[in-house]
C-alpha cells in the first residue's frame, strides 16, 4: 500500500505533463496571420529588447569600485550580502593578464618591470603593451574560430584539404590587431563580396572575409548538394552572431523561442541564392567556384580551368554510373560494344583531366562566397529536400522586425542580412558579442549560454551590466580593444581568486562574482607556453600549409584525407581538421571543429598527464628548456630558480629549492645505470626531466 502515493503521484505527473503538452500544442496552432507565436508577448523578453544605457548604480562600499564595471558587481554583491574578494598580486595579475590578451606567459622581464612600475596606470601601460602585440590578435582571432568552426579541410567524408583556407584565418587574426570595428567585420564576413572598397586589395581582402560562410561544413560527395551545409550556415551565423539556435526552426517551428519554420526559411532562401565555393569531395575531384583574387584575364582564366576540370569529373561520373551495370563481354563471349565505347570515352575524358592537371593556373584564389541565380526558397517540410511546401519570401526573424527583402532585390540578400545584424537597434548582436569577451575574461559569460540568448539558455545574472557594456560597445564604434580595456581595468578582474567559506555557502558557483576565477589554460596557451618557456617558439605568423598537390587528391571515405605537419609556430596556426583532431588538442579539449563553439568544455583525463609524461612533444619541449638553462646559468640552484621564472613567473621558495635538488640528483643516480646515457649526458637529462614535472605541474597549466 505504501506505493500507492507514488503510483498516484506518477500519474498525477503524467496528466499534468499531458495537459502542458496539448496546452503546448495549442499554443502551437497556426493564427489567421500564419503566426504560431504572440510577437508581443516573447518581444518582452529581454533578449529581445533593444539595449539601455542603464544608470550605474550607487553602492554603499563607494572605496571599492574603480570602474563603472564595479558598481555593477559591488551592487549585487552587496544585494545578496556577499563580500568580494581583496585585490590579488601583481605578480598574479601580469600572469592573468598577459594570457588573457595575447595568450602567452609574460617574460620574467615583463614581471620585474611590472613589479617595479609604482605609478596608477601600470596596469593600464601593460594592457596597451599587450593590445598592440601581433600575438593579441593570434590569440582572440582564435576566440573568433571557434565561434566560426574554422577548419582547413571540408567536413566530407573524406574530409578534402582547402589550401586556401587560411587566408580566412589570417584575415580573422589581422582584424583583431586592427581593432576593426565589429560591426565592419560582421558585414565583411557575411556580405564582403558585395561591399564597396575602395582598392582592389580592400576588394580581395573582404572576399576572403566570406570564408565565414565558405567554410560551413560539407556532409555530402556531390557537388550540388548544398542543403545541409546552407543548414550550417544558418547554425553558425544564428549561434555566433545572435545568440540563438534559429537551425531548431528547419523541420518544425521552434519549440521554445519564437523562431517558425518560415523565418529558417527566409535566411534559407539568402544562402541558397549564394554560390558556396566547392572544395572537391570523393567522386568529384576538382575545386570549383573558388574565388579569384585578381581581376581580368587571369580571373577568367582561372573559371575558364575549373569548369573545364568540373565538367569532365561531371562526365566521368556519369559515365562510370552507366558501365557500372555493364559486362565487358556477353554470355557468348562477345564483346560488349557499349562497354567498349564507354570505357574509351572514360579513359579519353581521364587523359584531358591528367593534361589539365599537369598544367594549373597559378592565380591565387580565396574560399569564399559569391552570388548565383536569386530566388525564394520552398519550405522543406520535416527538412527534407525533396519534400517541398509553400514558398518563403527572403527575409529575417519575424520577432526582431521580419523584414522582407524589397521586391526589386536581384542579389540574394545577403548585403541586407549583414546590414540588418549589425543595426545597432538589433537587441542581440552587440550582447552577445561583449558577453563573449566577458566570457574569456572572467572564465564565464554574464549570460552563461553563450550561443544560447533564448529561452532554453541561462538569463543574465547581471542583466543591467550587459545593458551597460553593451550600449558601451556600439559608442565606442564596437572596438573590442575598447571593451578589453574597460573590463581588465575593472577592481572585479583584478580580484584575488582566494575563497571565503561564508560566501561560498552563499554562493558556491561564484555567480554574482565575489571572487575571481581560476581556469586552466586551454590547448593552445598549454602547447605555446611549452614552447616559449623552452625557448623554441618561432613568432612568425604562417602561411598555407604543406598539402599535397592537388593533382593527387583522390581521397574517398574509406581512405580520406589525415595529416598532422609539425612546427614550433603558435598553435593557432596547426592545420585543423573536421574528421580527426590534431592530437595535443584533442588531449586537452581544444574546439570542435564541426559546428560553432561558444564554450569549450574542459576535462581533466589521464590521458593529458600520461601526454606530459611520454609524449616525444613533451620530452622535446623539457630537453629545450633544460639546454636553454643550463646554456645560461651555472649552478643547479641557479638552474632551478631559472626553471621557475620562466615556468611560473616566480621564484621558488627555498624548500622548492632543496627538493629540486635532491630530484634532480636522484635522476642522475638511476641515470648513472642506463647505458645509453654518457657521464656527460646525465646532469642535463636530469634537469630535463625535472623540466617536465614543471610544465606537467598545476601551476603551470593553470592560471590564477
Amino acid at each position: 500500500m505504501r506505493r500507492f502515493p507514488g503510483i498516484f503521484l506518477f500519474l498525477l505527473t503524467l496528466t499534468v505533463l499531458g495537459a502542458g503538452l496539448l496546452s503546448s500544442i495549442a499554443a502551437q496552432k497556426t493564427d489567421a496571420a500564419g503566426s504560431p507565436y504572440d510577437y508581443a508577448a516573447a518581444r518582452t523578453n529581454w533578449a529581445f529588447q533593444t539595449p539601455k544605457n542603464p544608470a550605474v548604480p550607487k553602492v554603499k562600499n563607494k572605496n571599492w569600485p574603480q570602474s563603472p564595471i564595479d558598481n555593477f558587481i559591488l551592487a549585487k554583491l552587496e544585494e545578496k550580502k556577499l563580500n568580494p574578494a581583496g585585490d590579488t598580486s601583481k605578480q598574479t595579475l601580469i600572469r592573468r593578464v598577459t594570457f588573457d590578451l595575447v595568450g602567452l606567459p609574460p617574460t620574467p622581464e615583463e614581471i620585474e618591470n611590472f613589479l617595479a612600475d609604482k605609478s596608477t596606470n601600470a596596469l593600464a601601460k601593460v594592457v596597451d603593451r599587450l593590445l598592440a602585440s601581433s600575438h593579441y590578435g593570434e590569440r582572440w582571432g582564435r576566440h573568433w574560430l571557434d565561434v566560426a568552426h574554422y577548419a582547413d579541410t571540408s567536413g566530407c567524408n573524406s574530409d578534402y584539404p582547402i589550401p586556401a583556407a587560411h587566408k580566412y584565418r589570417d584575415y580573422v587574426i589581422a582584424s583583431f590587431n586592427r581593432d576593426k570595428p565589429y560591426d565592419e567585420f560582421v558585414r565583411e564576413q557575411i556580405a564582403g563580396d558585395l561591399l564597396p572598397a575602395a582598392t582592389d586589395e580592400k576588394h580581395f581582402e573582404q572576399i576572403i572575409a566570406t570564408g565565414y560562410l565558405a567554410i560551413s561544413r560539407r556532409f555530402s560527395s556531390g557537388k550540388d548538394e548544398f542543403h545541409l551545409t546552407i543548414e550550417d550556415t544558418i547554425d553558425t551565423v544564428g549561434k555566433g552572431i545572435l545568440g540563438l539556435s534559429v537551425s531548431c526552426a528547419r523541420c518544425h517551428d521552434h519549440k521554445f523561442d519564437p523562431i517558425p519554420t518560415k523565418d529558417y526559411y527566409a535566411l534559407y532562401g539568402i544562402f541558397e541564392s549564394t554560390r558556396y565555393a566547392f572544395p572537391g569531395a570523393e567522386v568529384f575531384w576538382h575545386p570549383k567556384d573558388f574565388v579569384p583574387l585578381v581581376k581580368g584575364a587571369p580571373a577568367e582564366e582561372l573559371v575558364k580551368y575549373q569548369t573545364a576540370l568540373a565538367a569532365l569529373d561531371d562526365q566521368i561520373f556519369e559515365w562510370n554510373n552507366k558501365l557500372r551495370p555493364l559486362e565487358a563481354v556477353d554470355k557468348d563471349g562477345k564483346k560488349n560494344e557499349e562497354h567498349a565505347k564507354l570505357s574509351a570515352a572514360v579513359a579519353e575524358a581521364t587523359e584531358k583531366m591528367k593534361k589539365l592537371e599537369a598544367n594549373p593556373v597559378a592565380v591565387p584564389v580565396a574560399y569564399a562566397v559569391g552570388e548565383t541565380k536569386s530566388a525564394d526558397a520552398k519550405i522543406q517540410k520535416k527538412g527534407d529536400p525533396k519534400n517541398l511546401g509553400e514558398i518563403v519570401p527572403r527575409g529575417f526573424l519575424q520577432v526582431l522586425g521580419g523584414q522582407t527583402l524589397p521586391t526589386q532585390e536581384k542579389g540574394s540578400g545577403r548585403l541586407e542580412l549583414a546590414q540588418w545584424l549589425t543595426d545597432p537597434k538589433n537587441p542581440l548582436t552587440a550582447r552577445v558579442m561583449v558577453n563573449r569577451i566577458w566570457q574569456h575574461h572572467f572564465g564565464r559569460g554574464l549570460v552563461a549560454t553563450p550561443n544560447d540568448f533564448g529561452k532554453r539558455g541561462t538569463a543574465p545574472t547581471h542583466p543591467e551590466l550587459l545593458d551597460f557594456l553593451a550600449t558601451k560597445f556600439v559608442e565606442s564604434g564596437w572596438s573590442v580593444k575598447a571593451m578589453h580595456k574597460l573590463m581588465v581595468l575593472s577592481r572585479a578582474y583584478q580580484m584575488s581568486s582566494e575563497d571565503n567559506l561564508k560566501n561560498a555557502a552563499r554562493d558556491v558557483n561564484n555567480d554574482w562574482l565575489w571572487h575571481f576565477n581560476p581556469r586552466r589554460l586551454d590547448a593552445e596557451e598549454i602547447r605555446d607556453a611549452m614552447l616559449v618557456v623552452s625557448g623554441t617558439l618561432d613568432e612568425t605568423p604562417a602561411g598555407p600549409h604543406p598539402f599535397p598537390p592537388e593533382k593527387e587528391w583522390r581521397y574517398t571515405q574509406h581512405t580520406p584525407f589525415l595529416a598532422v605537419y609539425p612546427t614550433h609556430k603558435r598553435s593557432v596556426y596547426l592545420m585543423q581538421q573536421r574528421i580527426k583532431k590534431h592530437p595535443f588538442l584533442e588531449t586537452f579539449d581544444g574546439a570542435d571543429t564541426n559546428g560553432t563553439v561558444g564554450e569549450r568544455p574542459v576535462s581533466t583525463t589521464a590521458l593529458q598527464a600520461l601526454f606530459m609524461m611520454n609524449d616525444p612533444f613533451a620530452h622535446e619541449q623539457a630537453e629545450k628548456f633544460a639546454a636553454r638553462l643550463a646554456g645560461i646559468l651555472p649552478t643547479k640552484s641557479a638552474q632551478i630558480e631559472g626553471a621557475y621564472r620562466l615556468a611560473f613567473g616566480r621564484t621558488p621558495t627555498p624548500d622548492e629549492i632543496r627538493s629540486a635538488e635532491i630530484f634532480v640528483q636522484q635522476c642522475e643516480e638511476q641515470l648513472a645505470a642506463a647505458k645509453n646515457v654518457t657521464a656527460e649526458q646525465r646532469p642535463r637529462a636530469a634537469l630535463a626531466s625535472y623540466c617536465r614535472v614543471l610544465l606537467s605541474s598545476s601551476e603551470f597549466m593553470f592560471v590564477d
